[in-house]
């Protein structure tokens, strides 16, 4: 995850889940990627470990102000659970790292969730002739290209945003009227700074309603668990709470159901476990596999504690794994006796 220092106890969901697993007498250690390391061929990290048997305070301030850290190096082998919840973009070599113990950790996300779903890609290349699961998506660094795809497009707007952006960082609407701003806004977001390596681009249709905001949909395993309708601060394209954004209950429609199940069938095959989804018009915008957050929200607008349907899962998936493991010792053993 991000630094332990840099958490916002009154608006994180991760210290949400981690309070869920103290709370519970659960070993919890928390590392930031850059505190990977292998010794003697044994992937590690250098950890802060709650201490045992120290009092759970209920109040998520009080629990983060007094928690009783300790630092240690562990093997990545020793947990039973590695929950993924560092920002986008993710280092690549960190999923090196994993690697060596994803068939004897559960990983949330898996390896291959991650490696395919941590930027906004995954969801460009869904495959969908008739539109009917997101809007017309293009991605590309050929400002050229760019320009004849705007120029072309039907509608009077489109968004545009970075491919390894994040909490609506450099999300903008672009107006066909001011087509003589455009190639300097491509070149910018592009080219970037001089002497660096340009930068890949999403342009996507505007869907109708967006100026109204987003519904941000967690997804556990392949079933909606929580929903918030995101809307925008006044003046501002985006609903993203980082931005100024607020929240407010929604409730999913039936085809909004339907989108999350057709979306959640591909989520569990490509390994993505918990997820969050950005829902505009019955359309979907963007997976979230990396730190999804918006758990305090759905707690506090709906008084429920969706945390605890979160380490619910993973101890079930711990418990399937351990009955497989003792299945194949105990018919090992008839095989090693034959």
């Amino acid at each position: 995850m991000y630094p332990w220092e840099e958490v916002d106890p009154k608006k994180d969901s991760t210290i949400i889940l981690i309070h869920e697993c103290v709370k519970r007498g659960h070993t919890v250690a928390m590392a930031t990627p850059a505190n990977l390391t292998i010794r003697d061929s044994l992937t590690m990290a250098q950890t802060k470990v709650f201490k045992k048997d120290q009092e759970v305070k209920s109040n998520l301030s009080s629990f983060y102000k007094n928690a009783e850290l300790s630092e240690k190096m562990l093997p990545l082998e020793g947990f039973d659970v590695i929950f993924m919840r560092a920002n986008p973009p993710i280092d690549p070599l960190v999923l090196n790292f994993l690697d060596s113990v994803k068939n004897n950790v559960f990983l949330v996300n898996s390896i291959r969730g991650l490696r395919e779903a941590n930027n906004k890609i995954y969801t460009a290349s869904y495959y969908d002739p008739k539109r009917e699961i997101i809007p017309a998506t293009y991605v590309s660094k050929n400002i050229n290209y760019l320009k004849s795809i705007i120029k072309e497009n039907e509608g009077s707007k489109m968004i545009l945003k970075p491919l390894n952006g994040y909490g609506g960082k450099g999300v903008i609407v672009l107006e066909k009227s001011a087509m003589q701003n455009i190639s300097s806004l491509l070149d910018f977001y592009i080219s970037g700074q001089e002497g660096k390596q340009s930068n890949y681009v999403i342009l996507q249709d505007y869907v109708e309603g967006a100026d109204k905001g987003d519904v941000r949909v967690l997804m556990l395993h392949d079933q909606p668990i929580g929903a918030i309708r995101r809307v925008p601060a006044e003046g501002d394209a985006r609903s993203n709470l980082s931005a100024g954004g607020h929240v407010a209950k929604h409730y999913l429609t039936k085809e909004e159901k339907e989108l999350c199940r057709r979306i959640g069938k591909k989520l569990v095959a490509d390994g993505i476990y918990f997820s969050g989804l950005d829902l505009i018009g019955g359309k979907l915008i963007e997976v979230n596999v990396m730190s999804p957050g918006g758990i305090g929200d759905i707690n506090k607008l709906y008084k429920v504690k969706i945390q605890k349907d979160i380490i619910n899962y993973l101890e079930e998936q711990v418990k399937s794994e351990y009955s497989l493991s003792i299945r194949k010792q105990e018919h090992r053993k008839i095989v090693d006796n034959a």
